[in-house]
């Protein structure tokens, strides 16, 4: 979660929309067992070249997303506090 000091730079409406629709973007995709970085530029990559009816195979949940995107078995991703189990 972002505190108050990453909402210091929100100083306008255009501005916290747009941190608002990242963040929800970042923590939707982690829900969904995705690698954050990896899912953005995936997304950037293909959002350009994409038609209106192609944004289906985009959304987090989608099986169409490549294998870079998702988190594999172990990865632990944005959480310090984890602790791995032993192999």
């Amino acid at each position: 979660m972002i505190g108050r000091k990453g909402r210091l730079f929100c100083n306008t409406p255009r501005g916290a929309r747009a941190s608002a629709v990242i963040y929800s973007i970042v923590e939707t995709a982690k829900e969904n067992g995705l690698i954050p970085f990896e899912y953005l530029r995936y997304l950037f990559e293909r959002l350009p070249n994409l038609g209106g009816d192609d944004l289906d195979e985009l959304l987090p949940w989608s099986d169409s997303l490549p294998a870079t995107c998702r988190i594999g078995r172990g990865q632990v991703v944005n959480k310090p506090n984890h602790v791995s189990p032993a192999p």
